[in-house]
């Protein structure tokens, strides 16, 4: 089935930051194993092949409309070099991955594109997900301080 054009933009669009969002989560997931936060080194594992999973929808859509995704593009990566910094960076990377995620099923929508909506709408209560957690690691650091919350995360 042949794809709306607006559709298949925004589903390659999305599927770019969902490959840097993988590198990121790995990159950061390898730091803190080397460091010894075991806790982190997992959760940002569990993150990366979360966003694998996303980047594999989107690729089945856009190969659904019988149209090739462009794999070869990633966005910039911000790679932290403390903890703090790399909770910091992903959770502003989830909050523009919500907002284009709203935008996106906006346009969807607009085109008369449900099956897509509905992908979008799945990948996007996720990243909420992803938000809330980094949210909750901010407001642990805010009250414990980074010295207990990373003894915790060992």
């Amino acid at each position: 089935m042949k794809g709306n054009e607006k559709s298949l933009t925004v589903l390659n669009s999305r599927l770019a930051v969902e490959f840097t969002a993988i590198y990121q989560y790995k990159v950061h997931s390898e730091i803190c194993g080397i460091w010894g936060y075991n806790k982190l080194y997992r959760v940002f594992s569990k993150k990366a092949l979360d966003e694998m999973h996303h980047a594999e929808w989107l690729i089945e859509r856009i190969l659904f409309f019988e149209d090739s995704p462009m794999v070869s593009n990633l966005n910039a990566m911000k790679i932290g070099t403390t903890v703090l910094e790399m909770i910091t960076n992903d959770n502003g990377d989830e909050l523009d991955a919500v907002q284009a995620y709203n935008d996106a099923i906006k346009l969807t929508r607009e085109v008369g594109d449900h099956g897509t909506v509905n992908l979008l709408t799945k990948i996007l209560k996720r990243e909420e997900g992803n938000v809330d957690w980094a949210e909750m690691q901010l407001a642990q650091i805010e009250q414990m301080g980074m010295k207990d919350y990373l003894v915790n995360q060992a």
